[in-house]
């Protein structure tokens, strides 16, 4: 069952005009600034499907812009996402894309800031419910509306279930949790989604963990 009650349905406390190329889209954008742990200097925004014939109609631009920087749904600095970014000295860039995607509302999302680089995949499933299905090059199923952590490893025995004990520790509930990799022994990434908000030092803990090299949590 995709909802759970009639809220998930109705959608979330939202700037118009439509959950999915809205809501869906300022979510992701939100997602993507969270991950990314600063603002981006410039932002390349890859749209697909009905995201790249509507979003300009549908304000699906000013939403993916808002969350970028930093705008919840419901924020009405949304609606001003243009002069906002313009204030905040971040460059843009909205391309439409004729490739077919596996999802009629898709967007993949570069930012850059300095040397720092980063590309997400979102799709936007409807109720101002999201999804994001790729992390630089790494295929995984982040929902976005629940507290997560993203812990980059080498790929090493021992890595996750060294992770899973400090979460076990801290009485931390694991809603759901996958782990991809691009090759075998190298680089890996595990999505932890959980049931509550996780603390700071849980984090910076993980860290020291062997094989880890990096943590970030999103927030619901």
């Amino acid at each position: 069952m995709k909802y759970r009650s009639v809220f998930e349905i109705i959608g979330p406390v939202m700037i118009g005009p439509s959950s999915s190329h809205t809501a869906g889209a300022a979510r992701i954008g939100l997602v993507a600034r969270q991950l990314f742990l600063s603002q981006p200097d410039h932002v390349t925004f890859r749209l697909y499907g009905s995201f790249a014939k509507t979003y300009q109609g549908h304000g699906t631009d000013v939403a993916l812009l808002g969350g970028i920087l930093g705008f919840d749904t419901s924020d009405q600095r949304l609606t001003n996402a243009f002069t906002e970014a313009e204030d905040a000295d971040l460059t843009y860039e909205f391309i439409e894309e004729n490739e077919v995607s596996r999802h009629p509302n898709t967007v993949k999302i570069e930012m850059k800031k300095a040397d720092k680089e980063m590309s997400l995949v979102g799709i936007s499933i409807g109720g101002g419910k999201v999804e994001i299905t790729e992390l630089n090059g790494f295929e995984l199923g982040l929902s976005g509306n629940h507290p997560a952590i993203l812990v980059v490893h080498h790929d090493r025995y021992g890595a996750i279930a060294s992770v899973a004990s400090v979460l076990a520790e801290k009485k931390i509930n694991i809603g759901h949790m996958e782990v991809s990799r691009k090759e075998e022994g190298k680089e890996a990434l595990m999505v932890i989604e959980v049931d509550q908000n996780v603390y700071e030092s849980t984090l910076e803990e993980i860290s020291k963990l062997e094989h880890i090299t990096q943590v970030t949590k999103v927030h619901e």
